[in-house]
């Protein structure tokens, strides 16, 4: 395998895509959420490690470049949820998401489910769990000024200097600049190196609808489809049937470890898959390399994980909302750029920004049965192409 500079800089573009935002975010929730280190660097561990050697078997397998690592709109959507259920519970939740996604892959159902859940509600539902993180960005630059200008200017500066750089890559590399100049970190936390366990995993109807519902809906409909999508735009042919299969599997095998989903990426698909990874039949290469580092990223997680508790919440809370602003956009536009769901949407961004729960059943759940139910009281989507 002869690899040239397309494949390095892309596959690292792709893996620093997956190990940024996306790492802080499942940190962040696991210790709101109270789960141990062990814990934590199991959860870690299974989605980077897992996730990269899946999307590098596929990539390898079928000469397709698949990138990805674990869903970060479904680790959104775990940060508003996950308090209320226990690592042992999330597992179980995990492992019946992966069944479910795995079920449509076999039985050929996704495209039907989809169809049956229009697009608008589904991002009015993904739109309304992200807000409160991109409004978390206003008094965390408020708390840190300076670490918080340095990150506006990433932000603004970095897509403008470097072709094809996200701007979450500026907010971090002006961001930790700020920190080493005005910032004193403390000291790192011994955090001993542990391998994954298995966790016992609890199932209950509680969390299959709360959970696994909405992290199957949302890897399917965000990350499998998405990429799947940015492949046959760039010219490649993947059996959805058998890519929403095998990852519906492999996220069953990542929630014995506590991990919450292994999966193709949208955007680390789209960046593989694009003309900068260099010639069509050769970009599998750059695919290769990223899910390469990814796995290496999820070895570190320990180390990962001690550093990240060292930086202030704020300069986390910065990272969280930047990371997510560019999911954030797109499904703000999908969800209210469509007139025939005016009330449906509504209610279901407006219930998913609320977070509450009643009867035991999320919020996001709650977000799309009122904005199906208004969807068909008020006649709401006849006429609409969801494409």
């Amino acid at each position: 395998m002869k690899l040239y500079k397309e494949h390095l800089l892309t596959g690292i573009l792709s893996a620093l895509l997956a190990s940024t935002g996306g790492a802080v975010l499942i940190i962040n929730s696991a210790l709101k959420a109270g789960f141990t280190n062990p814990e934590l660097i199991s959860w870690m561990f299974s989605v980077y490690f897992l996730g990269g050697l899946l999307n590098v078997g596929l990539s390898f397998i079928y000469k397709i470049p698949f990138g990805g690592a674990h869903s970060i709109t479904a680790a959104a959507f775990l940060s508003t949820s996950i308090f209320y259920f226990s690592i042992e519970e999330l597992a179980g939740a995990a492992i019946m998401s992966g069944a479910v996604i795995a079920f449509f892959g076999i039985s050929g159902l996704g495209e039907k489910l989809l169809a049956f859940l229009p697009v608008a509600l589904m991002d009015a539902m993904l739109a309304g769990l992200i807000f409160n993180h991109i409004v978390q960005i206003i008094p965390a630059i408020k708390e840190t000024p300076f670490i918080g200008m340095f990150a506006l200017a990433g932000f603004f500066l970095f897509p403008k200097l470097i072709k094809k750089c996200p701007p979450i890559l500026g907010v971090i590399g002006l961001g930790m600049l700020a920190l080493f100049i005005g910032y004193d970190l403390p000291k790192f936390d011994d955090i001993p190196f542990s391998l994954p366990y298995m966790v016992t995993p609890v199932f209950s109807w509680n969390s299959f609808v709360s959970l696994s519902v909405p992290l199957s809906l949302l890897v399917i409909s965000n990350d499998i489809f998405v990429a799947l999508a940015v492949l046959r735009k760039n010219g490649y042919e993947p059996s959805a049937a058998r890519t929403i299969t095998v990852t519906g599997a492999a996220a069953s095998l990542v929630g014995w470890f506590g991990g919450h989903s292994v999966n193709i990426g949208g955007m680390m698909t789209m960046l593989c898959s694009s003309d900068e990874a260099g010639p069509k039949e050769k970009r599998y290469f750059a695919a290769i390399v990223s899910g390469l580092l990814v796995a290496l990223f999820g070895l570190m997680a320990w180390k990962v994980i001690a550093f990240i508790k060292t930086l202030p919440i704020s300069f986390i809370w910065m990272i969280t909302g930047f990371s997510l602003m560019a999911v954030f956009m797109k499904s703000i536009q999908s969800a209210f750029s469509k007139p025939e769901y005016r009330y449906s949407t509504v209610f279901t961004f407006a219930i998913a920004v609320s977070n509450v729960s009643f009867m035991g059943i999320s919020a996001p759940v709650w977000s799309l049965a009122v904005g199906i139910f208004t969807m068909k009281w008020l006649g709401e989507g006849r006429n609409a192409d969801e494409g």
